[in-house]
């Protein structure tokens, strides 16, 4: 939950691996013996020359033993090597030219190209490129978390607190009710990343709320709300027990969410910034309230609440074409300007909050903020209200508005189409570095630098290797 108010990498190859004979036999052989063995980093002085990664493409002479001969070269020189691949030639049909990726600074390099034309053909060489950012150029960057236990350093930096309640809000009066709001915005202060989410006993009274909001707003879902949170809303009740008389456990809800699209849910005290709050969907984490709104009038809220924020947005958080979308959504924001930040948080607002779609030739909404308010969402289907294409470029210019019905709603044809727009507009935020998500590790990659985006090379060519191994199996089923 947030508050709308602000506080080329060189390019690649690949060659086709072939079979050199002989000489495959002799390196498999070498291989075998621990001959050549990935070399490791030297702890280095502090004056060593700057290494970075380095292209030698050369051909073999003539003779017996050439390519072992040639590869003991980089061992003896202590040179890493990172990729061996070998391919035909292509400028003499009866050689191969061997391809060798390392990690060398340019004095390494020099040396072990004079010792290797004793033995091979040197075709091509591109030297170490050690093109990086300075620490300087990092140095206006905000704080952005690194990884997802970081968030327990920004989860907390609410901007309204427990029983701090406007004076026109419906609970402003009822001590209970403010009791109550403190009770939960004390346990979501004290929650740290890996904790299990505290079950809430929740009470008669709020029981009876949000089963009138349930109620109601079945009553619109088949014929205003989205495929995919038709799909998505009876698993809810199959797996966390979501009916109109039990409010659904968050702890329930995330091992829900984790199992479909690797989201996890967080409890939040109160309003988050935009910053804080999209940090967490970087991470696939969505910060979300467990108190549930006034009962004096439970058809609306002046702040999300746990009817708003499981109703409205976990049916669709467990759908991965929109899970993926508010990710990266979260992943642009990090360690961006407070102007751009601002700038995704308003199409953030007017897409997972407020956003709609055609389907079927038919205007439907996915917006939380929607599917979680009666009349707001058959305001936006009426026909009355102002519907525009969305286009990140205008509608992060757009005013979001909290207190009454938007002045304009933007649609797109599928969260695809959404995706890729937000994705064009993420590039044109300036930043010194742009970030990838490692499920692995939970972590964030910044990428500012030739080792760092080679490292993503190489775990991109490991994926290509199991889809192209995944589609010659399938061509051998089918006789292709």
């Amino acid at each position: 939950m947030y508050s709308n108010k602000i506080e080329g990498p060189r390019r690649g190859r690949s060659f086709d691996s072939m079979n050199i004979g002989f000489e495959e036999k002799l390196l498999n052989n070498e291989i075998n013996k621990s001959t050549f063995t990935k070399i490791e980093e030297n702890t280095e002085k502090k004056n060593t020359p700057e290494k970075g990664r380095a292209t030698i493409i050369f051909s073999l002479k003539n003779e017996v033993g050439g390519l072992v001969k040639a590869l003991k070269l980089f061992q003896e020189n202590h040179v890493n090597l990172v990729h061996i691949e070998s391919r035909k030639s292509k400028r003499r049909n009866s050689e191969f030219e061997i391809f060798v990726d390392c990690d060398s600074n340019h004095e390494q390099l020099n040396e072990i190209i004079q010792l290797l034309r004793k033995h091979v053909n040197v075709v091509d060489m591109e030297p170490p490129d050690n093109s990086c950012l300075h620490e300087e150029d990092m140095y206006d960057v905000p704080w952005f978390p690194k990884k997802i236990s970081d968030l327990d350093k920004c989860a907390n930096r609410v901007l309204m607190y427990g029983s701090d309640l406007d004076a026109d809000h419906p609970g402003f009066k009822d001590n209970v009710y403010r009791k109550r709001r403190k009770y939960f915005a004390d346990l979501a202060m004290a929650y740290k990343h890996g904790d299990p989410i505290p079950r809430i006993e929740f009470t008669e009274e709020e029981v009876k709320t949000w089963g009138v909001v349930y109620r109601e707003l079945n009553k619109l879902y088949p014929t205003h709300a989205c495929r995919e949170y038709l799909k998505n809303l009876p698993l809810l009740s199959k797996y966390c027990e979501c009916r109109e008389d039990n409010i659904p456990q968050l702890e329930d809800v995330s091992r829900f969410l984790r199992e479909r699209t690797g989201f996890t849910i967080r409890p939040v005290a109160g309003y988050l910034s935009p910053r804080d709050f999209l940090a967490g969907l970087a991470f696939r984490v969505f910060h979300c309230t467990q108190y549930v709104r006034h009962s004096s009038d439970p058809l609306y809220t002046p702040e999300p609440d746990t009817c708003h924020e499981l109703l409205g947005h976990v049916p669709l958080l467990a759908e991965p074409s929109f899970a993926q979308f508010s990710q990266e959504i979260g992943l642009a924001s990090l360690g961006a300007s407070d102007d751009s930040v601002q700038k995704l948080a308003t199409c953030y607002f007017f897409t997972v909050e407020f956003g709609l779609c055609k389907q079927e030739g038919q205007l439907r909404a996915y917006g939380a903020g929607l599917l979680s308010s009666i009349s707001e969402l058959k305001h936006a289907l009426s026909g009355n209200a102002r519907i525009m294409p969305f286009d990140p470029k205008v509608t992060s210019k757009q005013e979001c508005i909290i207190t009454t019905f938007q002045d304009v709603y933007f649609v797109s044809d599928s969260f695809e189409e959404a995706k890729v727009k937000m994705r064009e507009f993420a590039k044109t935020i300036k930043r010194p570095f742009t970030v990838r998500y490692n499920p692995y590790t939970q972590s964030v990659d910044v990428l500012k630098d030739t080792p760092s985006i080679n490292s993503v090379v190489e775990e991109l060519r490991h994926e290509l290797d199991i889809v192209g191994d995944a589609l010659s199996r399938l061509n051998k089923q089918l006789g292709v």
